[in-house]
């Protein structure tokens, strides 16, 4: 039987409160969302109250009034101000190992037209006072998702050709599918969905791969893999011992690189959403680890700004593998959001790397990941990489190779 718009609408909220954060009675929510957003967090509260959690917070991001800021705020106060309540409430969060429901729908572009030195400095200071949450959510020390909810500007984006009315439905459908709230059954679906993904994480980890080498139209890269490096995918264990989710969507298996181990070059196979404006058609390349070179046919001062946050976003933090025939991918929609373009296509990450993603390194001061050769930055930004074409050849620590992606998909 078809599912009515609010079957599905409740289905996904519980879904990001009962299988994406796994919320546990006692523990509390930060919900961070669009204010357009504002219903979908109504679900989400109510179910995780139904579900035992102690208090919710929300803080709600208004886009326009966001722009008036950046537009007209003192410098000093873009580069350098965070308030001390939000200081503190994330040290509460990560002390109690609470949760974050982190909602994304911004207009892909929501920022064109300021500045890109301004909006380097907001990316800046934003990394800065969050620094020590996104460490602790890296660790897995606060349980944490990522999930999508239209706004009017991101719908247009998606679908320019409908009025906005139906643009919004066209994308809330868009999303219900590739979440799985469309299905009578989504809790069953998504643990079908991460016992597959699970398979592929414990086939790569148990080959133990040494280098990966990329081909297709203008990618030509190897990529060594950290000795250390811990492939992983659908849910994570949390330091509590409670499995989550972090992405809904979700289709990747992803694991950390080398820092120096990376050359060649990359380039991009769908536009990136950065510092609010798309970046499109570009391409990054790499000679021992770091960007020696870049291009960009749109939005090239942006990438410019993106990569000059600091030294650690010149290397390598993620890479990422998700089949071309994938659920997303074949929807046919792109959706100018890194969450589902990210689950549409193999990618890799600039960047801060996932500290889950190598053994002990949650526990490793900035010099000690260094000496590891493990990047660190205050930036972490996905670019989507895979293509019909995308060829990968593995090589293991004993010298042995085999072909990992022939024709964009799995060939194990």
């Amino acid at each position: 039987m078809t599912k009515t718009f609010e079957e599905k609408f409740n289905d996904y909220a519980e879904l990001v409160v009962k299988v994406g954060l796994n919320l546990q009675e006692g523990q509390r929510l930060l919900i961070k969302a669009p204010m357009e957003a504002a219903g979908f967090v109504h679900k989400v509260t109510e179910h995780a109250y139904k579900n035992g959690c102690k208090r919710v917070f929300v803080d709600y991001k208004d886009a326009a009034l966001e722009r008036i800021h950046y537009t007209y705020a003192a410098e000093e106060v873009l580069e350098n101000f965070a308030p001390t309540w939000e200081q503190e409430l994330f040290t509460s969060l990560t002390e109690h190992n609470d949760c974050c429901l982190l909602i994304t729908g911004e207009a892909p572009n929501a920022y064109s037209g300021i500045d890109s030195k301004r909006l380097k400095m907001v990316t800046k200071n934003n990394a800065k006072h969050t620094e020590a949450f996104t460490k602790a959510r890296l660790n897995g020390e606060v349980p944490w998702v990522i999930a999508g909810v239209p706004t009017k500007g991101w719908a247009a984006s998606v679908f320019p050709d409908q009025t906005e009315e139906e643009a919004i439905a066209s994308l809330w459908e868009a999303i219900f599918q590739t979440v799985r709230a469309d299905v009578t059954n989504p809790v069953e679906a998504w643990e079908t969905h991460v016992q597959s993904l699970t398979q592929k994480v414990n086939f790569l980890n148990e080959k133990r791969i040494k280098t990966l080498h990329y081909r297709s139209t203008g990618t030509d890269l190897t990529i060594e893999l950290h000795p250390d490096h811990l492939w992983m995918g659908g849910g994570h264990q949390s330091t509590a011992g409670k499995m989550f989710i972090p992405n809904l969507p979700t289709e990747e298996v992803f694991t950390a690189p080398l820092k120096y181990g990376v050359n060649g070059t990359v380039s991009s196979k769908k536009p990136l959403s950065a510092m609010g404006n798309i970046i499109d058609h570009f391409s990054l390349t790499f000679k021992d680890g770091k960007v020696v070179d870049y291009a960009a046919e749109k939005g090239y001062d942006t990438l410019k700004e993106l990569l000059s946050l600091d030294e650690g976003m010149l290397y390598l933090g993620e890479v990422a593998l998700v089949p071309h025939d994938s659920p997303i991918s074949n929807s046919g929609v792109i959706f100018n959001n890194t969450l589902f373009d990210e689950n549409a296509s193999c990618h890799l990450a600039i960047g801060n790397v996932i500290s889950m993603n190598i053994e002990g390194a949650g526990a490793m001061s900035k010099e000690e990941l260094e000496e590891k050769g493990i990047n660190s930055s205050t930036g972490h930004t996905d670019f989507m990489i895979g293509s019909h074409d995308l060829h990968i050849e593995a090589v293991d620590y004993q010298g042995h190779s085999f072909t990992l992606f022939a024709d964009g998909n799995w060939a194990i």
